[in-house]
């Protein structure tokens, strides 16, 4: 049973979409990880055009996050211009849903851009371009079997198909563009080296067959170009200057350039960053797709999810992500870094502004009977945040019995004074336990003139009640067990069987006005963000639990109210 909501590193989190000014805070990536300034190679000021070329076979997540960021750092820097292209050159995969969640995030982020523009925008002359490649002798159509033509290419041999004629290639060209049964059993290669040490420039595929209709131009194409052929010749033509790339993709940017230097293209600059990897996470829309397609997530924006929708929808603040994005600036190095740093930003933003609120855990939870409490119960208007006014008020009802967390009544004895937050002292004068040695029921009295400075125990408490809501507190776990894949390792080895764990609970009838993104503090329990707010008493109210919650020290909470000050202004609560 799920009692107390600690630190935990295998938490994520929610957002509220958060105003974030760039010119004033993104001067963060000024500086790389060698201490000086990040310089794009023969930029002018003015004169610098970027891309943020996002596949829409899935939306967005933290690592593409890095990308457009990124982009839109080195954009400002030089006051140059930032493309949004969406690279849609595989059908069977790609879809408008992607395209408008993609969108989304992108507003979300807050990247501001010129344009969008798709590859699928120049296929007229990136059909032309091959064409021309074929008659200059610089590509030829394969029928290679697809398992033998990948063996061949490890092993350095030419295909036998490389030798065709002008005519032969044409005519084999012109059999792919119609879709043909022939065409088929063809792909388009470049013929570059295969003899080269590096493998992308061993004649790499320009162009295969694809009968699937395009989701945005229906099916007007029966062939698509390789992202490796589209790229370069559309960052070229549509006046990039410099393409930002992963570095995993650095064995292929002589592929990029050579491509260039063949279609008599003019050179576009490539800067590299490292790609942004996550403990215990999966990046690959590929194997996200999975967990999608066989129901183990809610969907591309479940708080499992390192996608931006589903890390906002747990309780990350846009400003958070930007501001470890920025950290890290545009360096080369790989790490793989942990969610820890990244939620503890979170918390320095939410916990200066996030209302309080009080929640008891539903199974086994006890009645504490006070005897000189008051005989009708009475109400008190406190703040929802002692040091931040704008958080609103709420009403605290003190009754003669109230409930509290069965994990704090197992810890009392008879005759301990312990403190009852946002009222005072009382002392326990009798535990009654069940025949399996279970505390189910305390008597007590109220001693408000005790000083909470010498009390071990400080607890929550709710009254007794019709008006309190129910509520759902929700829990994640990381979708896999190991932090990082070994090469070759199949993520279906090291799925993680519990990811999700469901609490009933109590709560103060205050949450009854929480909207859906709200964050909330349910003191002594942690961060949490209302994902489904209260519609009827019936049906709970769904709280994510937000990575990295926090439990005050009892003698923090002594301190602060013995020093004059007060228990919400305790670090993390």
């Amino acid at each position: 049973m799920f009692l107390v909501f600690l630190r935990s590193p295998s938490y994520t989190v929610p957002l509220n979409v958060h105003c974030f000014h760039y010119q004033q805070n993104m001067m963060l990536a000024d500086v790389g990880d060698t201490g000086t300034s990040i310089d794009l190679p023969d930029a002018e000021v003015g004169k610098v055009c970027l891309r943020f070329a996002p596949e829409p076979s899935g939306y967005l997540h933290i690592g593409h996050a890095k990308a457009g960021l990124l982009n839109q750092y080195f954009a400002k820097r030089y006051n140059g211009q930032l493309i949004v292209r969406f690279d849609d050159t595989n059908p069977a995969k790609e879809s408008n849903e992607f395209v408008d969640n993609i969108l989304k995030d992108i507003a979300t982020l807050e990247i501001r851009y010129d344009t969008v523009t798709y590859t699928s925008d120049y296929f007229p002359q990136l059909m032309e371009a091959a064409e021309n490649l074929i008659v200059q002798g610089k590509a030829y159509v394969d029928d290679t079997p697809r398992d033998q033509m990948q063996k061949e290419r490890m092993d350095g041999i030419e295909s036998r198909c490389r030798s065709n004629s002008t005519e032969e290639n044409m005519k084999l060209w012109k059999e792919m563009i119609a879709g043909s049964e022939r065409g088929l059993q063809c792909c388009l290669r470049g013929k570059l080296d295969m003899r080269d040490p590096n493998k992308s420039l061993r004649d790499p595929v320009y162009y295969r067959c694809n009968p699937v209709p395009h989701h945005r131009i229906g099916s007007s194409y029966k062939i698509y170009p390789t992202y490796d052929f589209a790229c370069p010749f559309v960052d070229a033509i549509s006046g990039v200057t410099h393409a930002l790339r992963s570095s995993e993709y650095h064995d292929r940017n002589a592929q990029y350039h050579r491509i260039q230097e063949d279609m008599g293209l003019r050179k576009v600059q490539i800067y590299e960053f490292s790609r942004l990897n996550m403990v215990y996470t999966l990046l690959s829309k590929r194997k996200l797709l999975w967990f999608v397609n066989n129901g183990e997530v809610d969907g591309w924006d479940d708080p499992r999810f390192p996608t931006v929708q589903g890390i906002v929808r747990r309780g990350l603040k846009i400003k958070a992500l930007i501001d470890f994005v920025v950290e890290q600036g545009a360096s080369k190095n790989l790490n793989l870094m942990e969610w820890d740093k990244l939620w503890t930003m979170n918390k320095k933003i939410i916990d200066p502004v996030c209302p309080r609120h009080t929640a008891v855990i539903e199974e086994g939870r006890v009645m504490l009977t006070l005897a000189d409490g008051p005989e009708k119960p009475n109400v008190i208007i406190v703040p929802r945040h002692k040091k931040f006014n704008d958080a609103g008020e709420k009403a605290i009802t003190r009754a003669k019995q109230i409930w509290i967390d069965r994990v704090d009544a197992e810890s009392i004895s008879v005759d301990e004074e312990i403190t009852l937050m946002d009222w005072g002292n009382a002392i326990v004068k009798e535990i009654v336990k069940d025949e399996n040695g279970k505390v189910v029921q305390l008597t007590g009295v109220l001693h408000l003139e005790g000083s909470v400075k010498s009390t071990k125990l400080k607890l929550t408490w709710l009254p007794e009640s019709n008006e309190l809501v129910n509520l759902s507190l929700v829990e994640f776990d990381y979708l896999i067990t190991k932090k990082k894949l070994d090469e070759g390792e199949d993520f279906l080895d090291v799925l993680n069987e519990q990811t999700k764990k469901e609490t009933a609970a109590r709560g103060d009838s205050n949450m009854r006005n929480l909207k859906r993104g709200n964050i909330v503090q349910l003191e002594r329990k942690g961060y949490f963000i209302c994902d489904v707010p209260f519609v009827r008493p019936s049906r709970p109210i769904v709280l994510f639990a937000i990575p990295d919650a926090s439990i005050c020290a009892a003698s923090d909470y002594a301190d602060a109210i013995d020093g004059g000050s007060d228990f919400d202004s305790v670090s993390g609560c």
